[in-house]
């Protein structure tokens, strides 16, 4: 005779949790992060432009950048996102990088375009960006941003 399988309920780990257990729960919102999103080309910089016309939390947006500019920003900034087209500025890309790896600041890029019309973008930001996203989509900018809550 077997014993009957019993279901699991949705609020069956939060009910058997001790007491101490529970203390370490997060009972807060936890809210979004800072991102900069810099285009780093002409074409980067009309798609930047519509993606921040939606709701964003701490998310700032810059086009084709005053580098100077961004560094300032920088201090508070939990990840800085380039995006880019097949004309994107390597030599922003770099410098960047190296201010925000100084900081401890990740940059991720974005590369928007044909696989096969992008080949230099993505040797240009390969050594700067830690995460690297080709598409040809413009909707995958917001929908990065949607995912680190900006």
């Amino acid at each position: 005779m077997t014993t009957p399988i019993k279901p699991i309920l949705a609020n069956a780990c939060a009910s058997a949790a001790t007491a101490e257990e529970a203390s370490y729960r997060i009972n807060r919102e936890i809210g979004g992060r800072k991102a900069l999103i810099v285009a780093l080309d002409e074409g980067a910089s009309n798609v930047v432009d519509r993606v921040a016309e939606r709701p964003w939390g701490a998310a700032q947006f810059f086009r084709t950048p005053d580098i100077d500019a961004v560094v300032a920003e920088l201090e508070d900034a939990d990840v800085v996102i380039v995006v880019g087209t097949a004309e994107a500025d390597g030599e922003a890309a770099s410098e960047l990088a190296r201010a925000g790896a100084e900081r401890g600041i990740m940059l991720a890029g974005l590369i928007l375009g044909a696989q096969d019309e992008v080949g230099d973008a993505v040797s240009t930001l390969r050594p700067y960006a830690r995460n690297l996203m080709i598409t040809e989509d413009e909707d995958d900018v917001a929908a990065v941003l949607t995912a680190l809550r900006a």
